[in-house]
């Protein structure tokens, strides 16, 4: 009897040690969804595009000041969002094929990124110098900062991939869901 008990005992233990582990792993992964840390490492590399950028190549000039060349395919899941001008400055993502070929997988605007936004609930402006600035002052959790890391807007500590920018709407969205901005004058 004793050991049935001791048995029992047991088995339910370790359930309840699996059920928590299972629990605590779900709620990590939902963390990380929604926020980067710096652990990790940035792979994104800064610059500027270049001249030579054409339809379907992209020349960056790294903050570092190399001259990288990138292979862009301009389908409809085109990896660039907010166009491609000479003198832009641009969060790049990418990796290198079999053939040595640079191949870009996420191209970020930063100079269309910039400006006024608003949504029906948030208006804010996002500035060069990587701050932002709120335009209703009630807010309860306003967006105060800004970066691109791993490819991806973080508005202070939410992480959002960039679904559309163009010159007058802004597209991110989350674990939480599509955030829909219009850029304001």
């Amino acid at each position: 009897m004793k050991k049935k008990i001791l048995t029992t005992l047991l088995l339910i233990t370790g359930i309840l040690i699996a059920i928590s582990c299972v629990d605590s792993k779900n709620k990590k992964s939902a963390e990380t969804d929604t926020t980067l840390t710096d652990e990790a490492g940035d792979s994104t590399l800064y610059g500027v595009c270049g001249e030579n950028t054409a339809m379907h190549t992209l020349e960056l000039i790294t903050t570092q000041g190399d001259t990288l060349t990138y292979l862009i395919d301009l389908d409809e899941n085109s990896p660039v969002r907010g166009g491609l001008l000479a003198g832009d400055k641009l969060a790049v993502l990418g990796f290198r094929n079999a053939d040595g070929e640079n191949i870009a997988t996420s191209v970020i605007n930063l100079t269309t990124l910039l400006g006024k936004w608003a949504s029906i609930d948030k208006q804010f402006e996002i500035m060069e110098d990587g701050t932002v600035n709120s335009a209703i002052k009630e807010e309860t959790h306003p967006w105060t900062s800004w970066r691109v890391f791993n490819g991806r807007l973080v508005l202070n500590k939410d992480t959002f991939e960039v679904n559309t920018l163009g010159a007058d709407s802004l597209y991110l969205e989350n674990a939480h869901g599509i955030f829909t901005f219009k850029r304001q004058k």
